[in-house]
């Protein structure tokens, strides 16, 4: 047998191994239930539970702004700022009585009243005759979100009593209310529709990335540390296969089951579509099995870094309890990372296509503002996440040498 026959025999046994060892951590992985379960279910509710629960809060600010209506303390104090509001199609909603100043302050701070209080002085019509400014008050409680949302409405409303007076008065001194605006403004959006419904599904990505880790950890705790304390990993490296075999064939498990989940979360949007309450989101919320499909690509290398990474944190480990709180580490940083472009939006920096995480977060937010993918933003989170998963892959397989020799 010459040297490239031996050479091939070795390598075609060498994959042999690793198929074996992949073939019995996927096993094992579905043979236990409850592990699985704690996988999977995550990315099958992550969609679902979002998209109800940002619908849900939108559709009660799209309800607030259809009812139209503007609460007011001190109606009788303003006929004719409430003539002007009733002319804007406002409904007045009026909080009458003495107790009531306390009575509304104490709904607003406990959040049962979700709209702010447009509070009238006893003297703001005898100011507003003598050609006064007078004051008025709009009440709200920022932590109370319902009634912070209407607070722009109120003071729209304000503003617009206020240059209707204004111009009355030019009017009748004979001055055209133009001169008051000798220059007019208007806006011009650059944003493409995607990037703007960013604004509102942001989350999503951010969302995406737990379940992935989730679903690596699992798996990648249960090949060492778990292992390690059932007693099975000491027999199972006295077998003659090498132990990088050992460790690629559990590796490939580990990302195979993380790549599920990212692939179950990323496709479970898609239905979780038919939940939206709001027609805003269900407008701009655009995510179709293109998206989906990318975006269980895109975090397909974050499974590679992840189960390389999470394997050599268990492998140090002698208890899976143990190893769990050194895998805790590795899902708060980066849970955490996602967070510095959406704290700091707009900068969209080159090194974040480095970093496993934010790499992930940064391509799906382009796939859902509709711009293209470079090789610049992927060719970089697909080396650093090989390279993070080799190393992580060389220290698992020396530990595993090591407690072989012992």
């Amino acid at each position: 047998m010459n040297t490239t026959a031996v050479v091939r025999h070795a390598d075609a046994r060498t994959l042999n191994h690793i198929l074996i060892v992949f073939i019995k951590e996927l096993l094992d992985a579905l043979r236990d239930r409850r592990t699985l379960t704690r996988m999977v279910l995550p990315g099958i509710l992550v969609g679902p539970l979002m998209l109800f629960g940002l619908s849900s809060l939108i559709a009660q600010f799209e309800t607030q702004f259809e009812k139209r209506e503007v609460h007011v303390y001190g109606a009788e104090h303003g006929p004719t700022l409430l003539n002007y509001i009733e002319r804007q199609n406002y409904r007045l909603v009026k909080l009458e009585g003495n107790a009531m100043a306390d009575a509304f302050e104490k709904s607003l701070r406990s959040g049962t009243l979700g709209a702010p209080v447009l509070v009238i002085p006893p003297q703001f019509e005898a100011e507003l005759a003598r050609g006064d400014q007078p004051t008025l008050e709009v009440v709200t409680d920022s932590a109370n979100t319902r009634a912070q949302v209407g607070v722009g409405a109120v003071a729209g409303l304000v503003r617009g009593f206020g240059q209707e007076r204004a111009q009355l008065a030019l009017m009748l001194r004979g001055v055209s209310p133009e001169l008051t605006q000798p220059v007019q403004l208007t806006e011009r959006d650059l944003a493409s529709p995607g990037a703007r419904a960013t604004r509102i599904t942001s989350i999503v990505p951010f969302a995406l990335i737990m379940p992935v880790l989730y679903g690596c950890l699992a798996a990648a705790l249960d090949a060492t540390s778990g292992e390690r304390e059932r007693g099975s990993l000491e027999p199972l490296l006295t077998n003659p296969a090498s132990h990088h075999a050992i460790t690629l064939g559990k590796w490939f498990a580990v990302v195979l089951m993380g790549a599920a989940v990212a692939a179950l979360s990323a496709f479970g949007f898609l239905p979780a579509q038919w939940l939206i309450k709001s027609d805003a989101l269900a407008a701009q919320f655009r995510f179709g099995w293109q998206e989906a499909s990318l975006f269980a690509a895109l975090l397909a290398p974050l499974a590679v870094a992840a189960g390389g990474v999470l394997m050599a944190m268990a492998i140090r480990t002698k208890t899976f309890k143990e190893a769990q709180a050194s895998a805790n580490l590795v899902l708060m940083v980066v849970g955490f990372l996602p967070l510095i472009p959406m704290l700091n939006p707009g900068a969209d920096a080159a090194w974040h296509y480095w970093v496993p995480g934010l790499a992930q977060y940064q391509q799906m937010m382009l796939v859902l503002k509709g711009e293209a993918l470079g090789l610049d933003r992927v060719l970089p989170a697909l080396l650093s996440a090989l390279g993070l998963a080799a190393a992580s892959l060389w220290y698992v397989a020396r530990e595993m040498r090591a407690a072989a020799a012992r």
